[in-house]
């Protein structure tokens, strides 16, 4: 029996059906995005490791990739996702009991002599922050099933990144509507965004955290491994950081009349801290890329609201992304504008002739 479409009608029905299927695979899917998200950056950072053991040295590759999934999982997911737990844990604690907040507060309007803000905003400034730390960062207790859901699905996906690796990079350059030098280029964003916001920047945030709790240890402030949890974090926007930890640490030193202290972890975060930071990021730009602090700085104002924690890679390599294309964009017009002159002066040319 002959159908009753055209090819026309059959080709558009076809693209139609397939962006109405997709919309509901994405649609499903969408709780579980940051799944394929984190196994994408994982694939990044390992590959190097991957291609050593499984391609030059010929090691077997369910082997390798499963070698490389328990590394993953011990090294960089289960000490980030502690990290993260005590971290809400501590910010929800502090958002039920305003009043530690609140006295320490009023100590630094006394040293100060200015009224920071209403104590009834400073209570829900607490609660809101309580209940972003718990949307953005992994939370075991808020939904144990979606956690252990998504860090499965993660590392399965990673582990058929690896084994069907050249099938997985074939498909990805053949569905990508890009020409092969663009993408080129947007592999290279990949990179050096993940090399500089995840190698580079969880080694910088990793010292500076360290530096900040060891600081405050030394001149008394009470719970310093969580100042310093907080100071890990922080440390990843650029230009702030931990001088949101240990600067109003210092102010409430010298609130509670330890000016020896209070001054002592200020000048150690000027002239320890900060200057260790910035040593630390020319190093690694030069040797893991080299990101504007300002594409960073955006990216995770963008990426962190949408994509949780992941936002902090996720958001600069968008904003990369975006940077790329409308350098390719530029370039492929100029190249247009060329033809179309050329194109003229040659009918301009037989025209004369």
């Amino acid at each position: 029996m002959s159908t009753i479409y055209t090819p026309q009608q059959q080709r558009i029905l076809l693209i139609a059906s397939l962006f109405i299927i997709a919309g509901f695979i994405v649609f499903g899917l969408s709780g579980y995005i940051s799944a394929f998200l984190g196994a994408g950056i994982l694939y990044v950072v390992l590959r190097p490791w991957f291609t050593a053991l499984a391609i030059r040295r010929n090691w077997k590759r369910p082997l390798v990739a499963a070698l490389l999934i328990i590394f993953s999982f011990v090294v960089i997911i289960m000490p980030f996702a502690t990290l993260s737990l005590l971290l809400v844990d501590r910010i929800q604690y502090y958002s039920q009991h305003t009043e530690d907040i609140l006295g320490l507060v009023r100590k630094v309007e006394d040293l100060t002599g200015y009224q920071i803000t209403s104590q009834q905003n400073i209570s829900n400034i607490a609660r809101q922050a309580g209940t972003y730390a718990s949307r953005i960062l992994p939370s075991i207790a808020g939904s144990a099933l979606d956690f252990i859901v998504i860090i499965g699905l993660m590392l399965f996906t990673l582990y058929f990144m690896f084994v069907q690796q050249e099938d997985f990079l074939s498909g990805l350059r053949k569905y990508l509507p890009f020409k092969k030098e663009t993408q080129e280029e947007l592999g290279e964003s990949l990179r050096n965004n993940v090399n500089a916001n995840v190698l580079g920047q969880a080694l910088v945030s990793f010292v500076q955290g360290v530096l900040t709790g060891t600081t405050l240890w030394i001149f008394g402030v009470p719970d310093p491994f969580f100042w310093g949890t907080v100071g890990f974090f922080m440390a990843f926007i650029p230009v702030l950081g931990t001088p949101l930890v240990w600067g109003p640490a210092g102010l409430i030193q010298l609130s509670q009349g330890n000016t020896a202290q209070g001054v002592g972890i200020l000048v150690v975060g000027v002239v320890i801290i900060i200057n260790i930071d910035n040593l630390l990021r020319i190093m690694l730009a030069k040797r893991m890329g080299d990101i504007h602090p300002l594409v960073t700085l955006g990216g995770i104002v963008l990426g962190v609201p949408i994509f949780g924690i992941l936002g902090l890679v996720v958001g600069p390599l968008l904003v990369s992304y975006f940077i790329v294309l409308i350098h390719v964009f530029e370039r492929q017009n100029r190249k247009q504008e060329k033809e179309v002159a050329q194109a003229e002066a040659d009918v301009e040319k037989t025209a004369q002739e």
